[in-house]
């Protein structure tokens, strides 16, 4: 179960920067901020539940991966950041971290 809630976190841990990058949008700065509040507070409860039973370490730097690369993605195909070569390896560099990671968990 503790992976279960990392993963969850991670995916609400992609939630915060959209709600800020929303909240510049002129119009959209309660809602974009209420968007990151929400994402910020559960993804973090979800990291507390996954570190009962995953190392923190182990926790946070998936917790992060995953973040990270998620907010890479969705920037790319929503708010058209740049998708450069380099900028993917970098991403894919984030991942294969992550996937290590797990395997030595």
């Amino acid at each position: 179960m503790a992976w279960l809630y990392l993963i969850i976190a991670g995916l609400f841990e992609i939630g915060w920067p959209v709600g800020l990058k929303l909240a510049q949008t002129p119009g959209k700065t309660a809602i974009g901020v209420m968007l990151a509040i929400v994402c910020m507070a559960l993804s973090g409860f979800l990291l507390f539940l996954a570190q009962r039973d995953i190392p923190m370490g182990t926790a946070y730097a998936i917790w992060t991966g995953i973040g990270a690369a998620g907010a890479f993605i969705v920037g790319i195909f929503l708010y058209r950041d740049p998708a450069t070569a380099a900028r993917i390896v970098g991403v894919l560099l984030i991942i294969s971290g992550v996937v290590v990671l797990k395997l030595a968990h």
